[in-house]
């Protein structure tokens, strides 16, 4: 899959079949359009191109709202649809001046000008343009001028999209990993760079890999002790996850981190990837350091049976 950051690098598509949206997660509802384009794509002998947005555009017209977390980060996102087989990905940098464009502006010297659609697959509700006054319609009544088909997103499709969001971001809150990685059709994964920690768990007999997590926009799923894969240099390892506040110590700021079982290499400034796996208990404070020992020991034995 070629990759344009820069949309002046963009050169010459072939009968390109584009659609448009932010793609957070690249879930199962999304995979539907993108089997869509794909296939349109190979129908004209062409090429199937998603155009997304980096920063995500709610970030940047609504910058006070710090509600919305992200399910996958724009690296992640480019990883996915290449999975799904698309051909060209476009990040546009997404500002507060690309979105005061007037429609018209959009379609000619944006889609038209860069893209030189073949066909443009898109929602019945898409907006677009300043105040998102430019919809599907507005295509329709230019499509002739400007020589593109132009092929409609069903409200169903688009509702599921939207309901499958909501139910993932939703069952990461609540710890319901299996459904959450269900909808995604993928194992949900946190990336993060190993740092040093309070060497908590190196006295408790597990010790753990602290980690900063890169992107602070994607949702953390909530508190509690998971069972993950955990990717280092590109290897495999079974781990334990706990993502809390250590209660039993008095922890004041939450912290993501791993034991990585049957592995003792200082990974001290590297990057590791954790994919979860199942949601094992609940944080929880505990009354004495052996019973919090005795209780990760029991965890060992529940994260071992779920890998």
């Amino acid at each position: 899959m070629k990759v344009i950051r820069n949309i002046n690098d963009l050169g010459g598509l072939q009968n390109p079949v584009i659609t448009i949206g932010t793609f957070d997660g690249v879930h199962l509802g999304h995979r539907k359009i993108i089997e869509r384009i794909n296939q349109l794509a190979k129908e004209r002998n062409g090429q199937s191109v998603i155009i997304t947005f980096h920063p995500h555009p709610r970030f940047v017209i609504n910058p006070d709202d710090t509600t919305l977390k992200l399910l996958s980060t724009v690296d992640e996102k480019i990883k996915l649809l290449e999975d799904c087989g698309v051909d060209v990905a476009v990040i546009i940098p997404f500002s507060r001046e690309f979105s005061e464009q007037s429609p018209e502006d959009y379609i000619e010297n944006f889609l038209v000008k860069y893209f030189h659609p073949s066909c443009i697959v898109i929602g019945y509700d898409h907006k677009f343009g300043r105040d998102r006054k430019g919809d599907f319609h507005l295509l329709e009544q230019l499509k002739k001028k400007y020589n593109f088909d132009l092929e409609e997103i069903s409200k169903q499709a688009l509702d599921d999209i939207t309901i499958s969001s909501t139910k993932i971001r939703n069952a990461l809150h609540d710890g319901e990993i299996t459904k959450a990685n269900e909808l995604l059709g993928y194992a949900y994964t946190l990336s993060g760079l190993v740092i040093k920690g309070l060497q908590n768990g190196r006295k408790l007999g597990y010790p753990t890999a602290n980690l900063q997590l890169i992107e602070p926009t994607k949702l953390t799923p909530k508190t509690g002790i998971y069972a993950v894969y955990v990717y280092v240099d590109g290897i495999k390892k079974r781990g334990m996850l706990s993502i809390g506040y250590n209660p039993t110590f008095g922890g004041k700021h939450i912290s993501v981190e791993v034991n990585i079982l049957d592995f003792d290499k200082d990974i001290y400034g590297q990057m590791i990837t954790l994919e979860f796996v199942k949601y094992i208990r609940s944080e929880k404070k505990f009354n004495s350091i052996e019973d919090l020992i005795a209780a990760i020991d029991q965890d060992k034995v529940d994260i071992l049976k779920a890998l």
